[in-house]
C-alpha cells in the first residue's frame, strides 16, 4: 500500500479508518478533522427540532437565495447581504468563481489546502507552486508572489496545515499590489472566525480583486450540515451566486447555520477556551522535543524527530492509543514527519500528549508498530 492509499486525502475520515483497523468508530479519538470539540450551540440543536414540527420543513424547496442565511452572515460579518454568496462547502464557491472570473493561471504557496490545486486543475486553470520554507515560519512574501505571470492567487489565512496568521495588514497589501497588476486574490478564511480582527471581509468594496471564503461549519461545530459563504463586491457576489448550483444549502442547514450564527456568547466563549487550550498543547507537545509551529487556529502543526518513521508512528497512535493524527505527508513540499493535531478538550488533549511520548518512546526502542 501507497502512503497515498495508506493515508486518508482530508481528516475526519473515521468510519474509513475504523473499518480499515476493525476498531469501532467510538473508540477512536480524532485529532485529524479541526472541529470545534465543544460541539455546535444549543440553539442549533432546538432548532432543527423545533423546524421540524412542520412537515413544510421536508416538503417544500429551499429558498433558492437563502435570504434569510445571508442576512444571518450579515449581522455576524458586518458586511451586507448583497456582497455574500453561499454555497455547501468551499469547493463550490471556488468553482463558481471560476466559473465568474477570466482565471487562467493561479499561483498557490505551499503546502496548503489539498483541494486547491485539484479544484483549479478540474476547471482548466494552470497553477504554479510558491514553497513556503517551514524555517521561516511558513511566512508570505509580498515579493515572491505578486510577479505578474499569473493572474490569480490562492491564499490562506489562517493556514492550513500550519495554523500560521498573517497580520491583516500584510495581507491588506498583498491585496492592493496584486490589484495594481490585475490579479485576483482569493482568500480562504475557513478558520479565521478564531481571529476574526485579521479578516479582509469588510475590504471587498475597496478592492474588486479580492473574494473572501468562509466556513460556518469549523467553528460552530457543525461539518454535517455543510454550509460555506464566499464575500465580495456586490457585482462579483451576484456573479458567484449565478454560478453556483441550484439549492446549493438544504432548509434544515440553512435553519442550523442562522442559529449558530445569532449566538455571539458562543463565539466569545469559543475564542477564549481555543486560545487557553492551544498554548497549553503547543507548550506540553514542544516539552516532547518536537518541533512545533506557532498557531492562532483550532490546530498545531508539529514535526516528529527524523529517527522515527512517520507511518510506523500515524499507525501506532491509532492501533494503541486509538488516537487519529492527520498525517501531512500529501501536503506540497511539507518536508517528512509533519503531523497536524486538532485542539480538543484538555482532557483529551492530555491524552494525545502522553500518547505522542508513548509512541515516540517505543518507536526509538523497537522501531515497530
Amino acid at each position: 500500500m501507497t502512503t497515498q492509499e495508506q493515508h486518508p486525502l482530508h481528516g475526519g475520515q473515521l468510519r474509513q479508518l475504523a473499518e480499515r483497523f476493525g476498531i469501532p468508530v467510538s473508540q477512536l479519538l480524532d485529532f485529524s478533522a479541526n472541529i470545534n470539540p465543544d460541539g455546535p450551540p444549543p440553539a442549533v440543536v432546538s432548532s432543527i427540532h423545533k423546524s421540524l414540527d412542520s412537515l413544510s420543513v421536508l416538503t417544500n424547496y429551499p429558498d433558492l437565495h437563502e435570504i434569510e442565511l445571508k442576512r444571518a452572515l450579515a449581522r455576524y460579518t458586518g458586511v451586507p447581504a448583497e456582497n455574500i454568496s453561499v454555497a455547501n462547502g468551499f469547493v463550490s464557491l471556488l468553482e463558481a468563481a471560476l466559473r465568474a472570473l477570466p482565471i487562467r493561471h493561479c499561483l498557490i504557496p505551499v503546502p496548503a489546502f489539498v483541494e486547491y490545486r485539484k479544484t483549479l486543475e478540474r476547471a482548466g486553470v494552470e497553477t504554479s507552486i510558491h514553497k513556503l520554507s517551514s524555517e521561516s515560519r511558513f511566512n508570505y512574501d509580498l515579493g515572491a508572489t505578486i510577479t505578474g505571470e499569473h493572474n490569480a492567487i490562492l491564499l490562506a489565512n489562517p493556514q492550513n496545515p500550519s495554523g500560521v496568521c498573517h497580520d491583516a495588514s500584510l495581507i491588506r497589501n498583498l491585496v492592493a499590489a496584486a490589484q495594481q497588476k490585475g490579479i485576483y486574490i482569493l482568500l480562504d478564511e475557513a478558520f479565521i472566525d478564531y481571529v476574526p480582527e485579521h479578516s479582509l471581509t469588510a475590504d471587498t468594496d475597496e478592492f474588486p480583486n479580492l473574494i473572501v471564503f468562509r466556513s460556518v461549519t469549523k467553528f460552530f461545530g457543525i461539518p454535517g450540515l455543510r454550509v460555506a459563504y464566499a464575500v465580495a463586491n456586490p457585482r462579483l457576489s451576484h456573479l458567484m451566486s449565478e454560478n453556483v448550483s441550484p439549492w446549493a444549502i438544504t432548509t434544515l442547514a440553512s435553519i442550523g447555520a442562522n442559529a449558530a450564527l445569532d449566538d455571539r456568547s458562543y463565539a466569545i466563549h469559543s475564542r477564549i477556551r481555543n486560545a487557553e487550550r492551544r498554548i497549553t498543547l503547543e507548550r506540553e507537545i514542544a516539552s516532547l522535543g518536537l518541533v512545533v509551529y506557532p498557531s492562532a487556529a483550532n490546530f498545531i502543526l508539529f514535526q516528529i524527530p527524523p529517527e522515527v518513521d512517520p507511518d510506523t508512528f500515524w499507525l501506532h497512535m491509532i492501533r494503541r492509543h486509538r488516537i487519529v493524527l492527520r498525517n501531512c505527508a500529501n501536503y506540497e513540499s511539507l518536508p517528512e514527519g509533519h503531523f497536524r493535531a486538532a485542539v480538543r478538550t484538555p482532557e483529551e488533549n492530555n491524552k494525545l500528549t502522553t500518547a505522542i511520548a508513548e509512541s515516540l518512546c517505543s518507536l526509538r526502542i523497537t522501531g515497530q508498530p
